[in-house]
Parts: C-alpha cells; sequence; structure tokens
C-alpha cells in the first residue's frame, strides 16, 4: 500500500527539505527535549555527588537514577529524530504506524518517568539538611528542568496520538472509499439502445385459429 501522506509524513519518496524538517513541531520539541535530558543528567553527573555522596540528602539511588532518566531520553530523542527524518522515504503505511506507535508509547511512558525523577529529587533535596553546598544552582537546575521535561514529552504524546489518529483515519477512508470511474453492477439489464437488436415475444394472449372445415368446433355460450 502506497505510504502517501499517511501518519503525519510526506508522500513517499519524496526529497527531503531540512528546513521544513526543522520547523515541524515534533521535531523542535524533540530538540528542546534533547537539550534539557542533557542540562538534567549533566549538572547530576557534575555536581550530584558532595564529599563523595549523593548531594540529594545522601540518595546514591536519587542520583543515579536522575541520570539514568536523563541518559536515555537523549538517546531517544536522537532515535526518533532520524526516524522523523526518514518517514518520506518509508512507503509502508505498515511501517509508518509501527513507528509512530512506538513513539506514542515511549513518549507515554518518559513523560511519566520524568514525573517520577522530578517527584524523586524535589523529595530527596527537600529533605537534605544542608543545602549550602558548592554546585546548588546546578543541583537544583536539573529538579527544574525534569520539570520542564514533563511539559515537553507531554506534548510529544499528544503530537504522537495526533499523527496515529490522523494515519488511522486516512487508512480507513482509502480502504472503504470506492474507486473513481469503476462500474457498479445493478441487478437489472439496460434497456438495448439498438432497435435492431430488439426482441420481440408473441403476446401471451392470443385467439385460437379458427377450427378448419369439417372439424367439430364447441359452440359457445
Amino acid at each position: 500500500m502506497d505510504g502517501g501522506g499517511a501518519y503525519g509524513a510526506g508522500k513517499a519518496g519524496a526529497p527531503f527539505d531540512p528546513v521544513a524538517f526543522i520547523k515541524k513541531p515534533a521535531v523542535i520539541l524533540r530538540i528542546v527535549s534533547w537539550v534539557f535530558a542533557i542540562i538534567v543528567f549533566g549538572c547530576i553527573s557534575a555536581e550530584g555527588q558532595y564529599k563523595g555522596q549523593c548531594a540529594y540528602n545522601g540518595d546514591q539511588n536519587a542520583c543515579n537514577f536522575g541520570i539514568a532518566v536523563g541518559v536515555i531520553a537523549f538517546l531517544a530523542c536522537m532515535v526518533f529524530l532520524v526516524t522523523d527524518a526518514m518517514m518520506d522515504q518509508i512507503s509502508s503505511v505498515e511501517y509508518r504506524k509501527y513507528i509512530v506507535l512506538a513513539d506514542v508509547g515511549f513518549s507515554g511512558l518518559w513523560t511519566f518517568m520524568w514525573f517520577v525523577c522530578f517527584c524523586y529529587l524535589t523529595n530527596r533535596w527537600t529533605n537534605t539538611p544542608n543545602k549550602d553546598i558548592s554546585g546548588r544552582s546546578d543541583i537544583e537546575a536539573a529538579i527544574a528542568f525534569s520539570f520542564f521535561s514533563i511539559l515537553t514529552w507531554a506534548a510529544l504524546t499528544a503530537l504522537a496520538v495526533m499523527r496515529y489518529r490522523q494515519g488511522a483515519s486516512q487508512a480507513f477512508t482509502r480502504d472503504y472509499e470506492p474507486e473513481a470511474g469503476a462500474n457498479q453492477s445493478s441487478p437489472y439489464t439496460s434497456y438495448p439502445s439498438d432497435p435492431s437488436q430488439e426482441s420481440y415475444q408473441e403476446p401471451p394472449f392470443v385467439g385460437a385459429p379458427e377450427a378448419a372445415e369439417g372439424e367439430y368446433k364447441p359452440p359457445s355460450y
């Protein structure tokens, strides 16, 4: 099946336009999410350790969790940016569908993971007794950009859902739309237009021929 314009992408085989690609809302949000992920795991990695312990109330799991969520988000943004760039070259509607479904699932999951990360880091930092430490701004920046990441990944989830609905609607319309110019069969035969081909039948009620002379003829009452 031709994948022209399905699931929010252009027609298959269309030349790649980098300017139009950068202007796509999903691409802009992925780049922003990519930058936020770098800030989160970069700040935690650089300033998350204080005197050999995690700066978030000494909870090493908080530092590890924040770094893991940020690194995976960073890698996922790169993967989905590549798939977004390749969508126009994928002619199969099924493959496009799988990519969009993967985007919906992962973006929704990582919206939740960023929410957990924000709540976890905020709780650990709130309970930290000594906040007057070096690198405090970076530690708090990781919390702030965790919250911002919730918003960007939620927006990516919404866009992915819209793309999926658009593609599903187009596939349904394409499957059930009658072909243009298709001849629809009729249960009734058309009246012949050529008079020479008309066939005539004798009328069903024709008077019986007169009896031959000498033959018995029944009386009529």
